[in-house]
């Protein structure tokens, strides 16, 4: 793959060959992101324990990591849920009374498969909380494909994601896939990725019909998503603020790709990722961006080896979010010519925390994912559940060169 003039990208700061587009130099204010997949590792709720021990569980978590010395303090912790709950003691569920009809159309447990679900989501039988919408979410639009799971470990889907097929003003088609991972330490994170996902898209999708460059609508969609975030913020009550001001704004990272006939462009913000997996895997694959973490500042810096700084436990604190917390606001975009048909990977490190340098990706990768996106993808988040799915997965996948609109996967 070849940078596309006139935006050359950086050099790569590791082995996993990434082009470096404007990521933050050591020292910038950092996030610190959870810490892998020892960030949570408290057992999930075993099928059939007492669901309900108090209230639904409803606070949202995020990430921060101060660097090495700045003239801005912004810092944040991410994906330390604390209340991910725990299993209790197996117990025999009381049955159902035959006697009473079960009202029309009314949900039934997933659990016990007798009870009636109450208007806050628990089993009025056995007390297990339902599935809620986003810890499992799929979505296949024309040739772009993405899966979002829970994971094994979370209480609740922090990660977001939104795709999207278009024209260019010549005709030729364009996809787009955005993927936002909810900074866990920070108030209202899955409200801040949604919120971002698709600000991003919305913007993606309304400025390359007009003729926008790719690279530069990449920007602006960013910037949009921020603001999104942003506003969440004052939507908290003055006297919520005023009493709880130790309480992060809402927050996320961002990341996205769009990809044309013949350029791919990525931007992102934070510390998830894009991969390039070629088709017939006779080049070898490579990761197109680089993350604003802890890990990444140390090794661009030559203060430590990838190996030891990624085995540090400040290895994701990250140091770029968006948020109204954010010390500054710098998008990375990069673009490129690939000369050979691929997929591109984009997703959040609750996937490649289980795949993260790119033959580790194209070696989980199925090798029909250009022809059946949707189920690659869930093979790849199936790959991080299988080996522990300690945090949300999210995981989207282009085929590149763009396809017309409508193809589908098979």
């Amino acid at each position: 793959m070849h940078p596309a003039a006139p935006h050359p990208t950086p050099a790569a700061p590791n082995a996993h060959a990434v082009p470096a587009s404007d990521a933050a130099s050591a020292g910038g204010p950092v996030h610190p992101a959870a810490a892998g997949p020892a960030a949570a590792d408290r057992p999930a709720p075993a099928p059939g324990a007492p669901a309900r021990p108090g209230a639904a569980p409803t606070g949202v978590q995020g990430t921060s990591v101060p660097a090495q010395p700045t003239p801005s303090g912004g810092v944040r912790l991410d994906r330390r849920a604390s209340d991910e709950g725990g299993g209790g003691d197996d117990y025999t569920l009381q049955a159902p009374d035959p006697r009473i009809a079960a009202e029309p159309h009314a949900a039934v447990c997933v659990a016990c498969r007798a009870g009636r679900v109450d208007d806050d989501g628990y089993c009025e039988n056995c007390g297990h909380a339902q599935p809620r919408e986003r810890d499992h979410m799929e979505q296949e639009c024309g040739p772009v494909a993405a899966v979002s799971d829970r994971g094994l470990r979370h209480h609740r889907n922090e990660d977001a994601f939104a795709v999207g097929t278009t024209t260019l003003p010549d005709g030729s088609p364009v996809s787009v896939a955005v993927v936002c991972d909810g900074v866990s330490s920070a108030t209202r994170p899955d409200e801040a990725s949604l919120a971002a996902s698709r600000a991003a898209n919305a913007s993606l999708l309304d400025a390359l019909p007009r003729g926008t460059h790719p690279q530069q609508a990449m920007h602006e969609a960013i910037l949009a998503a921020s603001e999104a975030v942003n506003a969440l913020a004052d939507e908290q009550p003055a006297e919520a603020r005023e009493h709880a001001p130790q309480q992060n704004a809402p927050a996320c990272t961002i990341v996205g790709a769009v990809v044309t006939a013949g350029l791919l462009v990525v931007g992102w913000v934070g510390d998830s990722r894009v991969y390039w997996i070629p088709v017939d895997r006779s080049a070898p694959p490579a990761r197109l961006t680089e993350d604003d973490s802890w890990a990444a500042q140390m090794v661009a810096a030559g203060l430590m080896g990838e190996a030891e700084a990624y085995a540090d436990h400040r290895a994701h604190a990250i140091t770029g979010w968006l948020g109204a917390d954010a010390y500054e606001l710098e998008p990375h975009t990069a673009a490129f010519k690939p000369d050979r048909p691929g997929v591109v990977v984009v997703c959040t490190d609750g996937l490649w925390n289980y795949a993260e340098s790119a033959d580790e990706m194209a070696e989980a990768m199925p090798a029909d994912a250009a022809a059946r996106p949707l189920h690659a993808a869930r093979v790849l988040v199936g790959h991080a559940l299988d080996g522990g799915g300690h945090d949300n997965v999210t995981v989207a996948l282009v085929p590149f060169p763009a396809a017309p609109r409508g193809a589908g996967s098979a």
